[in-house]
């Protein structure tokens, strides 16, 4: 079979479901392609065995993968459940001969027609969904997330929000037409012009990745920049590096079988000791630069970075604003359990819970400050007191930075003499006794302590914080998602005027905001088609994941004309 008749076939084969992601984002419904639970009644019961079993053969040994510009090997990964090394090497190559592998793999890409280019990536997601038990493992022992955590949040969900994004780029890409005639009067001549549209991708794509959760945002920062022609290198975080390994080797073997040149996905690993992320960066062929991690790089790089695109997710501080509620124990479990999920190693964990000092409203009478925290704090013991929950949902902790972050909250809330509503402490994990865990720590403060919680902390803190009134509360949440940044704010209230009064302000502050959420479904998930994830209206980031703007940048428009000859068809 031809080579165009392959790509002819792949594009058949996907169609449908690039359709179905179109008119979901076009929709915001729930749907996803694939399925975010683990069970083997959806997968069988092999799946889940050889999953594990493809994880551990990686172990204590070299990545086997051909990348150009090797040069020598390196890996300092430590598994957050064994706390022990992965024993795992990936090849360090120079950014000079990486880069120009890319430029070179680049024009034929450029040429493909852009539904063979997105019908690629997608199957490149269909062949990483069923590499997915494997993924887990690796994610696990990477950044600390829980099994359950690690198969869905960044497998499908992950993966959906990829396919999100190769959605509108589909929808950018057509709404350029690719050929026009054009027919006017000048003076006495009558014009006639047949003009031509050419899709010119911008260069050289850099996606440098998180720790904590690596494919979330790369998957659709690596699909945008492939469906739109460019290559793209994927910078690891050094403690972090197996899953993206996973991911580069897996469209590397795609693009192949397809006639592409694999160099169009390559891999940038490095060391703590020695980043290589700034030499990609600085590069001047390197065009797009998509950045996820800390704000502290982040904010350098929105403030150097010039003549190139630069889509940025950092981090702010997400805050919980309780007016007043219904059920006390629902709106407090479902605070209790955002705030534990992933040990709050998550950009979406709320931090500050807002409350008025002198207690709120419920269906079943007033309660004082300290019942709604002492609420809080209650929900959270009945997480740790059951090994197995807490598993599932705390996990581990990925690095000794986040028990720093949580020792160095206690001491400072000792020094001002605040209540240590909750003190924090491992819990014994049922299947890895030596787990580096950490339950959350809860800190009563006042607002004039606002220079304690008005900054991120990355890991299990968190701050109740007495206001004024719920109007209050609501004009520090908002002035601090301004200020600060936020990815999401919650609100609880039976109050409609007092929601009505702020729903347009978080909007005007670029925060999302979700509204007297209780139940089963985590206040703090965001669903890909449906949620639109930073707003790039506060210092949390400046792009979203995803709309049209995420992609329609990432290819200009070239455009010829010329007269059409006369008695030509």
């Amino acid at each position: 079979m031809s080579e165009d008749q392959k790509r002819a076939d792949l594009v058949a084969k996907h169609a449908a479901t690039l359709e179905q992601a179109i008119d979901a984002v076009h929709t915001r419904k729930s749907w996803s392609p694939y399925k975010d639970s683990p069970s083997t009644k959806i997968h069988g019961p092999d799946k889940p065995g050889a999953g594990k079993a493809a994880f551990e053969a990686r172990l204590n040994r070299p990545f086997e993968i051909e990348l150009p510009g090797m040069v020598e090997w390196s890996g300092e990964e430590v598994s957050p459940f064994t706390q022990e090394p992965l024993g795992i090497t990936y090849p360090l190559c120079d950014p000079e001969r990486v880069i120009e592998a890319a430029k070179t793999s680049m024009p034929a890409w450029a040429k493909a027609a852009p539904d063979v280019r997105i019908a690629l990536c997608m199957e490149m997601a269909d062949r990483l969904y069923e590499r997915n038990f494997e993924m887990a493992h690796s994610v696990m022992h990477v950044a600390g997330q829980s099994y359950t955590q690690s198969f869905s949040g960044s497998g499908p969900n992950a993966l959906d929000r990829g396919i999100e994004a190769l959605a509108y780029a589909a929808i950018a890409m057509a709404n350029v037409a690719p050929t026009a005639e054009y027919h006017r009067k000048f003076g006495a001549d009558q014009v006639a012009l047949e003009k031509t549209y050419t899709l010119v991708p911008r260069g050289v794509g850099l996606v440098i990745c998180c720790a904590s959760f690596p494919t979330w945002n790369a998957y659709p920062a690596m699909f945008a920049s492939l469906a739109a022609g460019n290559p793209v290198v994927v910078k690891p975080h050094p403690i972090a590096i197996l899953p993206m390994a996973i991911v580069v080797e897996t469209c590397r073997a795609t693009l192949a079988e397809f006639g592409f040149d694999p160099n169009l996905v390559t891999l940038a690993a490095d060391t703590l000791a020695e980043p290589v992320a700034g030499r990609y960066v600085d590069h001047p062929d390197v065009q797009i630069i998509d950045f996820t991690g800390s704000p502290r790089y982040g904010s350098y790089l929105e403030s150097t970075v010039t003549g190139k695109l630069l889509y940025t997710e950092t981090a702010g501080v997400n805050s919980v604003v309780v007016e007043s509620v219904d059920n006390l124990a629902e709106s407090m479990r479902a605070i209790a359990r955002a705030s534990s999920l992933f040990s709050a190693q998550m950009c979406t964990s709320p931090q500050v819970v807002y409350v008025p000092g002198e207690g709120i409203n419920t269906a079943d009478g007033h309660v004082s400050f300290d019942e709604v925290a002492a609420a809080i704090v209650s929900e959270i013991d009945a997480i740790v007191e059951s090994p197995k929950v807490a598993a599932g949902i705390m996990g581990a902790i990925q690095g000794q930075v986040s028990l720093d972050v949580v020792a160095e909250a206690a001491a400072a809330a000792e020094d001002q003499g605040l209540a240590i509503l909750r003190q924090s402490a491992p819990y014994d994990h049922p299947d890895f006794p030596n787990a580096r865990t950490c339950t959350p720590l809860v800190i009563a403060a006042r607002s004039e302590h606002k220079e304690m919680y008005a900054d991120e902390r990355f890991g299990p803190v968190l701050f109740i914080v007495a206001a004024e009134s719920g109007d209050a509360a609501a004009a520090e949440a908002t002035e601090l998602a301004r200020t600060r940044g936020t990815i999401s704010c919650y609100m609880y209230s039976i109050d409609e005027a007092f929601i009505d009064r702020w729903v347009d302000v978080y909007a005007q502050v670029g925060a999302n905001l979700t509204i007297n959420l209780t139940g089963a479904m985590w206040i703090n998930f965001a669903a890909a088609y449906s949620d639109y994830h930073v707003t790039g209206l506060n210092p949390a980031g400046n792009a979203c994941l995803a709309d049209l703007s995420f992609v329609a940048s990432r290819f200009r428009i070239a455009q010829r004309r010329r007269p059409i000859l006369q008695g030509a068809a």
